[in-house]
């Protein structure tokens, strides 16, 4: 199948070589690209005491830069979002990590509040980009659990240009398309080219991690589209086998 992956180069690339192991054609339309601010990251954590959050492995990437610095740090418990976040959380040195497999922020803030010791008495630093989903933010307000956000990247736009979209999605069309936030999904179908090409994705199955991503996509195309048993990738790409 001929499979269009929306993620930003980075992750793009490493599921675009999970789909051509699956016998698949990968098509990146990267969206957007991560713009990092590492000296915020890193002052925020010299100003905290308390335990980490992170719903995006971007947050490593970022804290790579300064990684020399980041040695004193490695012992605060970090929460993660994902396998592939907690992960990368280890790799980069952190050594008490605590995840949710599959998981969203809102049942991440769930798993928070069974440790309350570690935002008892300084608040949870909450490492993010912009923009990002209110729910893990809305739920920790809600769970009153104390917490400080900083925002050290942010997704910078990219509109691909007439001739990409067209070897992407007209020329020959896309079986599937993987959508990985809502956010994405908001920038594809904003794209000029589909509203001069209403008829690009009529037979093209949406294929969405979640029930809020899939919220993304217009109603004329509901009907096309597919939900992830769970939120992660194993489950996104286990629909490509289900027709």
């Amino acid at each position: 199948m001929r499979v269009v992956v929306t993620r930003p180069a980075y992750s793009g690339e490493r599921t675009a070589r999970r789909l051509a192991e699956m016998g698949h054609e990968p098509l990146l339309l990267p969206l957007a690209e991560p713009v990092h601010d590492a000296e915020a990251a890193l002052k925020a954590l010299e100003e905290t005491s308390g335990s980490i959050a992170i719903t995006s492995a971007e947050v490593m990437r970022v804290l790579k830069h300064v990684h020399p610095s980041l040695k004193p740090f490695f012992h605060r418990r970090v929460f993660a979002v994902g396998a592939t976040t907690a992960q990368a959380a280890r790799e980069i040195g952190f050594e008490i990590v605590v995840g949710v497999g599959g998981g969203n922020g809102a049942q991440l803030a769930d798993l928070i509040i069974g440790h309350p010791r570690e935002f008892r008495e300084s608040p949870l630093l909450y490492l993010a980009g912009s923009p990002r989903a209110p729910g893990f933010e809305a739920q920790l307000s809600e769970l009153r659990i104390a917490f400080r956000t900083v925002e050290c990247y942010r997704m910078k736009e990219i509109i691909p240009d007439g001739g990409i979209l067209i070897r992407v999605l007209a020329d020959i069309p896309a079986d599937a398309i993987l959508f990985y936030s809502r956010e994405t999904a908001r920038r594809f179908f904003a794209l000029p080219f589909l509203h001069q090409h209403a008829d690009t994705l009529v037979q093209t199955r949406m294929l969405c991690l979640s029930e809020a991503i899939a919220e993304g996509v217009p109603a004329a195309l509901r009907s096309l589209v597919e939900i992830a048993a769970v939120p992660d990738e194993d489950s996104l790409l286990a629909l490509l086998a289900a027709k």
